[in-house]
């Protein structure tokens, strides 16, 4: 794939807010719009309004803006162009997005879920050769449509390259095909619902379970939900490269991550918690730790573990962690796609 004349033909996300000659207004607030608002700034895009779904309208500001209903902007602006500022996988808030692309133009900023990097030209320049790479260490043409499709979506944020290639969780999880009697090890457990999930892609049988969860909150209630539950090892350890403190933000639900202020957190390198022990099936969704996790994983991946992992946190996951995956070990067969989110969340690589 060239992906040089790949994009050629496309229209940056930020180039069409910048040159679509309408009032620019942001759909949905929070952590988000803010990146999203930045981004703006540096590009020189101006925003004219905010607006969310009618049950989260109450009159409140973001930023120097009113909080509006959709239908008060459109009386106030007319038509006007759209920026997606949040991301969801419940059908009917989909649903709701669509609609909202159905009467105006609308755009998704490729806003990282972690880090600042942002996909414009500058950045393809600089990671064509590596986009390539990785492209070609695919297994399979879905895998090379979902890669085509997802790096497309980030560089224009039109919606229509995510339908064309979402496929359900059954079809990913044929391609890992999990046997009865796996050593799962489940990096970023939450509260247990990964653990649900791979009992149920495992016919609810297994030879042993172990589950990080950095969290102290989430941590308690996956202790609780394995309670009954034997043959389960928890940690309450972030995934990465090496055994030490590093600082959390202590967000609860899934975005307990690595920040600049938080609480100290205890992290460990997979490799030195296995003590010998083979894993068969691995997921790991860290919140932006998904790299340095694999390079603590040097050793576990020499027995070529089935790999279930989050390809979408950071801007260049979707590539570099392909690269990395081979440079480590170089027989796996690496599988990719995208299920029902938006934006481009819930893309992950399924690697045997």
């Amino acid at each position: 794939m060239d992906f040089r004349r790949f994009f050629e033909d496309k229209t940056s996300v930020w180039e069409f807010f910048q040159t679509c000659g309408k009032p620019v207004v942001l759909y949905g607030m929070g952590d988000g719009a803010d990146k999203v608002l930045n981004a703006f700034a540096y590009y020189g895009i101006e925003v004219s309004g905010v607006f969310a779904s009618d049950g989260f309208v109450r009159g409140q500001r973001f930023h120097e803006f009113t909080v509006k209903r959709l239908e008060d902007l459109e009386g106030e602006l007319g038509d006007f162009a759209v920026a997606l500022c949040f991301a969801s996988s419940l059908p009917d808030v989909m649903a709701q997005m669509k609609y909202v692309a159905e009467r105006h133009e609308t755009r998704v900023p490729s806003v990282p879920v972690f880090g600042d990097t942002l996909m414009d030209d500058d950045f393809i320049a600089e990671h064509r050769d590596d986009m390539e790479k990785a492209y070609d260490l695919l297994a399979d043409e879905q895998s090379r449509r979902v890669c085509e499709a997802v790096l497309a979506f980030y560089y224009t944020g039109e919606l229509e390259w995510l339908d064309a290639v979402t496929t359900d969780k059954d079809e990913a999880f044929k391609i890992l095909n999990l046997g009865d009697n796996e050593v799962y090890v489940d990096l970023g457990a939450y509260n247990g619902d990964t653990i649900d999930e791979f009992l149920h892609y495992s016919g609810g049988t297994y030879r042993k379970i172990i589950a990080l969860e950095p969290n102290a909150k989430n941590f308690e209630k996956l202790k609780a939900h394995c309670a009954d539950r034997e043959r389960v090892t928890l940690w309450q350890l972030g995934a990465w490269s090496e055994n030490t403190t590093l600082i959390f933000n202590n967000k609860a639900g899934r975005n307990s991550a690595v920040a600049s202020q938080g609480v100290p957190t205890r992290v460990a390198a997979v490799d030195s918690l296995l003590c010998g022990i083979r894993a068969g099936y691995v997921k790991a969704d860290v919140e932006g730790a998904d790299y340095e996790t694999l390079l603590g994983m040097k050793n576990t991946l020499k027995a070529k573990p089935k790999l279930n992992f989050a390809a979408y946190h950071r801007t260049e996951d979707i590539f570099r962690l392909p690269l990395l995956i081979h440079a480590l070990n170089p027989t796996y067969r690496i599988f990719l796609r995208h299920h029902p989110y938006i934006p481009a969340w819930d893309t992950n690589l399924y690697c045997i």
